[in-house]
């Protein structure tokens, strides 16, 4: 079985690529304002649109409004939600989107 890594905390393009040029299979842009790490949703979609084919692109959400998590769906090609606070399964589930909780 082959091990994948996710970088996460990402806030800048250059660091994004470098990621990806070490091998990173996925790299995690934060959606949780108290966070250090938080991104902007315009950075955010920057990132996403400069990231080569096959890394995925990952937005990290603490308690979300489902309509947080839709504005971000619809500015930047995520393939993968991860949720660290006490989602219900139905809001993890409703984007249609794989995710990790």
């Amino acid at each position: 079985m082959r091990m994948r890594v996710k970088i996460c905390g990402i806030t800048r393009r250059e660091d994004a690529l470098a990621a990806a040029s070490a091998g990173a299979d996925a790299i995690g842009l934060v959606f949780y304002a108290p966070s250090p790490r938080a991104i902007d949703l315009e950075r955010a979609a920057g990132i996403v649109a400069a990231l080569p084919p096959f890394v995925t692109p990952v937005a990290l959400f603490v308690d979300p409004h489902a309509a947080e998590v839709a504005r971000v769906l619809a500015a930047c090609r995520i393939g993968l939600l991860q949720f660290h606070g006490d989602e219900p399964p139905e809001l993890c589930r409703a984007f249609g989107v794989p995710y990790l909780k």
